[in-house]
């Protein structure tokens, strides 16, 4: 009983060892970078499917991060803040939309730089933005204009009129349809 006793104990000890050490690894490297960087922040009617923590981008590489989301309480409107890496300055004519990285993916701040000559200073506003697109809502709209059309399409259909240019379908065209045979 001593021996089950001891391999045992070693065998949850080493579990435990290396439990630990991939927790301390896994918050190490969970892409929170504190300290590097610079915030800046932008507003936005929707941010829905945005998170602290989700990427900010320019041309597809990562540049920063998103480190907090708030509700402005007299415009509604939402407010997010960023860390953009400090080797990295945005003219102030910098555009920030929020993107999809695919159907089912998450979102990220994509930034597109602009043409000015002066920068951003930490804290500042980028005030051209672009709200997040509801995949949902996108679907939804294109259902409802499908049906509206299909149910006006029908309506003309079963109304029995026709517009006063066409003709019906078993109908000869005037003028030049079928040609008369020649008699000599």
């Amino acid at each position: 009983m001593g021996r089950h006793g001891v391999a045992e104990t070693l065998t949850g000890a080493l579990v435990l060892v290396v439990a630990v050490a991939f927790l301390a690894y896994a918050v190490a490297h969970s892409g929170k970078t504190a300290g590097s960087g610079y915030p800046l922040q932008a507003r936005f009617d929707n941010i829905a499917g945005l998170t602290v923590g989700g990427d900010v981008r320019i041309a597809g590489v990562k540049v920063g991060t998103v480190t907090d989301q708030r509700i402005d309480p007299k415009t509604f409107s939402a407010i997010v803040t960023i860390s953009v890496h400090d080797d990295i300055q945005l003219p102030k004519d910098t555009a920030a939309s929020i993107t999809s990285e695919s159907l089912l993916g998450g979102k990220y701040v994509a930034l597109s730089p602009g043409g000015d000559d002066t920068n951003l200073k930490p804290g500042q506003t980028i005030t051209i933005t672009q709200s997040s697109v509801s995949l949902e809502e996108l679907l939804g709209k294109f259902i409802f204009s499908v049906t509206s059309l299909n149910s006006s399409n029908s309506g003309n259909k079963s109304g029995g009129q026709q517009p006063a240019n066409s003709q019906p379908a078993n109908s000869q065209p005037s003028g030049g349809g079928a040609l008369a045979p020649l008699s000599k």
